[in-house]
C-alpha cells in the first residue's frame, strides 16, 4: 500500500511539471502569435500618418516605433490621451492623439494627430482610419 501512494504521489508530481512545461511552451508560442498579429495589423496602416511627416532620416525601428504607437491610440487610448515614442537615437519622438471613435456604417473610425519631432523640428499629421473586422485600421486618403 505505501508503494502505491509512493507512485502515484511521483506520478503527481511528475504530471504537474510536464503540464508546467506545456504551459510554458503555449505562453511562449501565444506571445509570438500575439507578436506576429500585431505586426500584420500595425502593416495594414500602411506607413500610417507618418509616412506624411517626410522623417526620411527614420530608420525601420524608429518607423515600427512610430506605427505601434498610432496603432495603440487608434484601438486602445481614450480620446484625447495622448501615445507616446521615442526613438533610440535622443533627437526623434513623437505623440499620437485619436479623438473620439464614430461609426461609418458597420466601421469604427478615428480621427487622429501624430506630431513628430526631430531635433529642433516639429511637423503634425492628421487623418483618419477605420477598424476592420479583422483588427487592422486603415487610413482614409
Amino acid at each position: 500500500m505505501r508503494r502505491i501512494l509512493v507512485l502515484t504521489a511521483v506520478l503527481v508530481a511528475l504530471s504537474a511539471c510536464a503540464s508546467t512545461t506545456t504551459l510554458a511552451v503555449r505562453s511562449v508560442s501565444d506571445e509570438d502569435a500575439d507578436t506576429a498579429t500585431q505586426r500584420g495589423i500595425i502593416d495594414a496602416l500602411g506607413g500610417g500618418l507618418f509616412n506624411q511627416l517626410d522623417a526620411g532620416d527614420a530608420r525601420r525601428a524608429d518607423r515600427m516605433l512610430a506605427l505601434e504607437a498610432e496603432y495603440r491610440a487608434l484601438e486602445h487610448t481614450a480620446a484625447g490621451q495622448p501615445v507616446n515614442w521615442r526613438s533610440e537615437r535622443a533627437d526623434l519622438g513623437g505623440e499620437v492623439v485619436a479623438a473620439q471613435p464614430y461609426r461609418v456604417g458597420s466601421q469604427d473610425c478615428r480621427s487622429y494627430a501624430h506630431t513628430v519631432k526631430s531635433g529642433a523640428a516639429t511637423r503634425t499629421a492628421r487623418g483618419t482610419a477605420c477598424r476592420n473586422t479583422d483588427g487592422s485600421w486603415t487610413p482614409l486618403t
